[in-house]
């Protein structure tokens, strides 16, 4: 960034820190073109979403009406009436096959389409043992109709209660992964329907999808932004919660960059558009999180290999029955056993297992302003020991700040901050704002100064009040009678930047600027230490610079004065060392340094949604965030080890049972039992996912 009225101040102590400032908007200008490339979504994106919606609405209605169906099945049925105590007789007794086949064909449609695709693909699965558990059924309970089989195998009830039980355990899936995905699409409607764009002078009321790069639009008060933009004209605090995950308003005025979606509360704005539709960074978001919930990962791919290995199981386990029984001269009981064996092992649960649990994993993270880009990443966080942060811009706010002022006798402290923001105001070094800004947080009156020049490498010179009024680093003091005041020696030791201000050839104070420390840092240092985790920053400042900060928060170990192609390499060391690295930077000259952690978490990128370097990307700059993304990785990975071991081990456990391997001892897992608790495992596992949205992941809970 080139700065040509106030190039001086790269010569003021250790001014390489102050790269840093510069960054602080051209990141976000960089961020903004990533996001335009990368924030592409296409209808098609949309009609997936929508058609979870519809698949819902489906398994409810047919749920609902093959409840219905289902009451006279059973009540007609002559195996449920022998338990209850009565007979069924007469035309009554075809109402259970006449009603149960309407079932079987309709209410069964969606189990034996889906086994058919699965026969085509030559990928048997789950679909595939649930159509030939209720066609077994089906065909059973017909023979038995009829008088050609068994009237024991007569399985009408079974059948009904296993079709509405598998239905309801379809509904809760379809409807759990519509919830998820209806905060994708609650993210393009925070759109608003209609936006003022500026033509001649005049507001014309347009739609959003009619603007174009470089329109100007303006914003009313409690307003939403209708594309991604810069701000040319006022200030307002936006909320950005919908971006970012935090419900603080932040404050925008000229030059900042604002995005698509959020809200001036209080005051109107007039924004020139840099960014519309598919390429806002809520449209990146929106791709970026739906892209994560159809990623595979390593516990995704061991639910299927398992599913897989299930399917042989209870085919070979259901073989194995009808031979032994058959063998032992019950024909009857072996095709009783062999249906039960066949329904009870459907390894529906198992494959809801871990999709559910990562839908709304993903759907949580990206409520908090977490965005998920690889599952494989959300898996390793919670095995993380060591956080690497990056120091600018992540643990500080990246730009210097006027931390103290030291004047000589006759000058109060006030005065000091007056004269130095006066000579400045003309200025646009990062240096020069930092000291109008304190000066106006302070309430100054500061006075009108003339006659601005800059010096390269030297200072700026001004007239304030008939006083010429000097500010700048160490070479503004060649010549000037006097020597720099005995506090820069302490300052100096603590890497800070030290801006002399002199009056009329005159040293009469000395200012201390540093990049501040954002107050978050120190939670989210404290809560990663009480995890065990340690705290390490890396940063190409100077040793003093870094130690000053590290030492403010606590932090482990410091690698300074390191390169950003460096980086990467101090990710090795600490991976050499046998831990377990997530590397936390601002995703720009961190890149090589996110690839080659174990976990890239890229901070403070709301608008950057396409850091190919990163696993996991938070919009919000606050460093509390890791502690989010830790605690969803180890709730999420419980989830999945709990529904694992429910799906996989009820299967296990049940299909010998149902097989009647306690026979010997007069034990027989009845059908109707196995299909009742074949279904609640589907449901228990669905409910339990269910679980993960009451984790509250907003940074003020996690300290």
């Amino acid at each position: 960034m080139t700065v040509p009225d106030n190039a001086h101040h790269a010569q003021a102590e250790h001014a390489h820190e102050r790269h840093a400032a510069p960054s602080a908007h051209s990141a976000h200008a960089g961020h903004t073109e990533h996001a335009a490339h990368a924030g592409h979504t296409d209808h098609a994106d949309h009609a997936d979403h929508t058609g979870h919606a519809g698949h819902t609405g489906q398994f409810q209605r047919l749920f609902w009406i093959m409840l219905v169906v289902a009451v006279p099945v059973v009540l007609a049925s002559p195996m449920f009436a022998m338990i209850l105590g009565y007979e069924v007789s007469g035309w009554a007794r075809w109402i259970s096959p006449a009603l149960g086949s309407v079932m079987f064909i309709w209410g069964g449609a969606p189990f034996l389409s889906g086994a058919l695709s699965e026969l085509r693909s030559r990928k048997p699965g789950m679909m595939l043992l649930i159509a030939l558990a209720i066609s077994v059924a089906f065909l059973a309970s017909w023979g038995a109709s009829l008088g050609l089989l068994h009237h024991e195998l007569e399985f009408w009830w079974e059948l009904a209660l296993l079709i509405v039980i598998m239905l309801l355990g379809h509904w809760i899936e379809m409807r759990s992964l519509a919830q998820t995905t209806s905060a994708l699409d609650s993210l393009a409607a925070l759109l608003p329907d209609e936006a003022e764009r500026v033509e001649d002078g005049e507001t014309v009321s347009v739609s959003p999808d009619e603007l174009r790069v470089g329109d100007v639009v303006v914003i009313r008060p409690g307003g939403r932004l209708p594309a991604d933009g810069r701000i040319t004209t006022g200030t307002a605090n936006l909320d950005e919660s919908m971006i970012t995950g935090e419900s603080r308003t932040v404050r925008r005025s000229v030059g900042d960059v604002v995005v698509a979606g959020t809200v001036a509360t209080d005051s109107g704005l007039r924004v020139a558009v840099t960014a519309v539709g598919s390429d806002t960074a809520l449209a990146g978001i929106r791709k970026l999180v739906a892209d994560a919930q159809a990623s595979s990962s390593r516990a995704q791919r061991i639910a299927d290999r398992a599913a897989a290995w299930l399917f042989w199981f209870a085919l070979g386990a259901a073989v194995v029955t009808a031979i032994v029984w058959s063998l032992v001269g019950m024909p009857d009981e072996a095709v009783v056993r062999t249906i039960t064996v066949l329904v009870i092992a459907c390894p529906h649960a198992l494959g809801l297992a871990i999709p559910l649990v990562v839908s709304i994993a993903t759907e949580r993270a990206a409520r908090a302003g977490v965005l998920v880009k690889d599952r494989l990443a959300l898996e390793t966080m919670r095995t993380v020991d060591t956080v690497l942060f990056d120091k600018t811009g992540t643990l500080t706010k990246g730009a210097p700040t006027v931390t103290a002022t030291e004047a000589t006798d006759g000058f109060g402290s006030d005065t000091l901050l007056a004269l130095a923001a006066a000579a400045e105001a003309d200025s646009e070094h990062p240096l020069a704002k930092a000291i109008v800004a304190h000066a106006a947080s302070q309430g100054l009156a500061v006075p009108v100064a003339t006659d601005f020049t800059s010096s390269p490498a030297t200072g700026v010179s001004a007239t304030v009040e008939g006083r010429r009024v000097s500010v700048g680093g160490p070479r503004l003091l060649a010549g000037i009678s006097g020597t720099e005041l005995s506090i820069a020696d302490e300052w100096r030791a603590e890497g800070a930047i030290i801006l002399h201000v002199v009056v009329d050839d005159r040293v009469v104070g000395a200012l201390r600027l540093a990049d501040e420390v954002r107050p978050e840092s120190f939670d989210a240092v404290r809560a990663l230490h009480s995890l065990g985790v340690e705290v390490v920053m890396v940063t190409g400042d100077a040793a003093a610079v870094a130690e000053s900060v590290a030492a403010q928060l606590g932090i482990d170990r410091v690698f300074a004065g390191v390169r950003p192609e460096d980086k990467a390499s101090r990710v090795q060391s600490l991976q050499a060392e046998g831990r377990t690295v997530a590397m936390v930077g601002d995703g720009v000259n961190d890149a090589p340094a996110l690839a080659q952690a174990d976990v890239g978490l890229a901070i403070g990128a709301g608008t950057d949604v396409a850091i190919a370097s990163a696993g996991v990307i938070l919009a919000s700059d606050d460093p509390r965030t890791v502690l989010s993304v830790i605690e969803l990785s180890g709730s999420s990975y419980r989830k999945m080890t709990q529904n694992l071991w429910w799906a996989a081990g009820y299967n296990l456990l049940s299909v010998p049972l149902a097989a009647g391997i306690l026979a010997p001892v007069g034990f027989v897992l009845p059908m109707s039992v196995g299909a009742i608790l074949m279904s609640l495992s589907t449901i228990v596992v669905a409910l339990n996912a269910q679980l993960l949205r009451r984790i509250d992941l907003r940074p003020q809970s996690l300290v």
